[in-house]
């Protein structure tokens, strides 16, 4: 039987080999997807398994399939978000003990762009950004939602921000939001868009994430009135806050205060299962949002829990419910655009 000891260096071991493998699922664009599928998978079956000596097993087979990860000859490149040293900082973030989050303090956010073929015209540009402390969430909610946007039309955009309370504030990952938007506006002639084209679609705490942008970016707002010491360059020309928001299970939470002063928000799309603790959320929100005169679309799906988006990368639909929030955010972003002509 094993002792409190070994258990404890078991955990710690699983933590710092899944950190190791944040990297590859935050470039899911460079490697195989099936691989990518496959590590996520053992990666949560070692959360819930109850067996140490199964735990030891899936352990190992995780770290040798992580090892053998090879880069796509085709593989795109980061696009780094800000020159190195110049980006605005607030979190004193120093250290990980213990590998609490998934990013170290060195963390460098980034963008990959995921356009349409030449010949093929966008119907605008969309800026997606995975749930929780991102990581194996990219995957699907990320990279498999770029594709799916790709299938409908549009340029997509994978971002890498700094996440939302793991471990900086909302200042600090709407800051990397809006520097994203930022830098596809100021391309919009070369995509062949608009610059009031340009929608955000975040997952849970990346939903937290869009409406951290809108709430400090939005409007008349600049990075300098949040961080003083920031020296502003060419891309703080452009609007930074988003032409429309796209929500998924990520409305603010139940009780959660939003200064409306300064603010201008786009018209927002809400996508929720009805089995999503996320709902009692939005039921909280969108009086709120009704009553400073935003333009809200909502949409809620029976039986279906949290997390879903771009599930079907993982081989799985059991919501197909769900898959529809694709073709109506689509409807929603055309009518948006379009008034915009």
């Amino acid at each position: 039987m094993e002792n409190k000891e070994d258990k404890e260096l078991l955990e710690k071991t699983i933590a710092v080999e899944r950190l190791k493998a944040v990297p590859f699922f935050e470039d899911a664009p460079c490697y195989p997807a099936e691989q990518l599928v496959r590590l996520r998978n053992l990666g949560r079956q070692m959360e819930i398994d109850a067996d140490n000596e199964r735990r030891k097993g899936l352990l190992q087979e995780f770290c040798t399939l992580r090892d053998s990860l090879k880069r796509k000859g085709n593989a795109p490149k980061r696009i780094y978000l800000w020159p190195e040293g110049e980006m605005p900082v607030m979190t004193q973030y120093k250290d990980n003990y213990g590998c609490r989050y998934n990013h170290n303090p060195d963390f460098r956010p980034y963008l990959y762009e995921m356009l349409l073929p030449s010949d093929r015209k966008p119907k605008g540009a969309i800026v997606v950004c995975a749930g929780g402390d991102h990581g194996d969430c990219v995957v699907s909610e990320g990279y498999q939602t770029c594709l799916d946007f790709n299938k409908m039309g549009y340029h997509s955009f994978l971002l890498l921000n700094r996440p939302n309370r793991n471990p900086w504030t909302e200042q600090e990952c709407g800051a990397d939001t809006a520097r994203a938007i930022r830098m596809v506006r100021a391309a919009a002639g070369s995509y062949g868009i608009r610059e009031n084209q340009v929608a955000f679609a975040g997952f849970s705490n990346g939903g937290l994430t869009g409406e951290a942008c809108i709430r400090y970016y939005s409007g008349a707002q600049r990075t300098t009135d949040h961080f003083p010491d920031y020296m502003e360059d060419d891309l703080d020309r452009y609007y930074g806050a988003p032409d429309a928001f796209l929500c998924i299970y990520g409305p603010r939470y139940k009780g959660a205060e939003f200064d409306y002063t300064d603010v201008v928000y786009p018209p927002v799309f809400f996508a929720v299962g009805r089995e999503d603790t996320a709902l009692d959320n939005l039921n909280a929100a969108l009086p709120d949002l009704l009553a400073h005169g935003v333009e809200a679309e909502v949409h809620t799906f029976a039986g279906v829990p949290h997390g879903q988006g771009g599930i079907t990368i993982m081989g799985e639909n059991q919501y197909p419910n769900f898959q529809l929030w694709l073709q109506l955010a689509d409807a929603f972003l055309q009518d948006v655009f379009q008034r915009r002509n």
